[in-house]
């Protein structure tokens, strides 16, 4: 399982143009299934999340994560982290996790979210989205949790 986070001042996303997720500072992060992924790497996945330290303290050293300064998670469904992209001109797509598997690893990850932390918002797995962000810093992280 793929997340690839990004420190945000605010982010949101968008379907035929009604705003579907949206938080102000904390993590956006776009999140792809792989074959062979299960609701352990989902967990594990978002004890990574919750916890990674990638905003600054007093001293502007990244030592705080999402849940110590109460910022938001928007967690966003993204076959495409998956692809396999080491040869040719177009991308394969056989590594990801079949959309049954995914959609159901996704909506798994979102419900363990909102157990564990507030506020959670996410986009629809399949769905055509418009993602807004404005990062902070800019402050972007690729999580691979095998």
């Amino acid at each position: 399982m793929i997340g690839l986070l990004q420190r945000v001042h605010s982010a949101r996303v968008e379907i035929a143009n009604k705003t579907v997720g949206a938080i102000e500072r904390g993590l956006l992060v776009l999140v792809g299934m792989e074959q062979g992924d299960d609701e352990s790497r989902a967990v594990r996945l978002l004890e990574r999340l919750l916890g990674y330290r990638v905003f600054p303290d007093a001293a502007g050293k990244m030592n705080l994560s999402v849940r110590d300064i109460g910022g938001g998670l928007l967690l966003v469904p993204q076959f495409t982290l998956a692809a396999d992209t080491d040869k040719g001109m177009r991308p394969s797509f056989t590594p990801a996790a079949a959309p049954a598997l995914g959609r159901r690893l996704f909506d798994y990850l979102v419900a363990q979210a909102r157990t564990q932390h507030a506020p959670v918002e996410a986009g629809v797995f399949g769905a055509d989205m418009q993602v807004t962000l404005t990062n902070d810093g800019p402050v972007t992280f690729w999580l691979d949790v095998r």
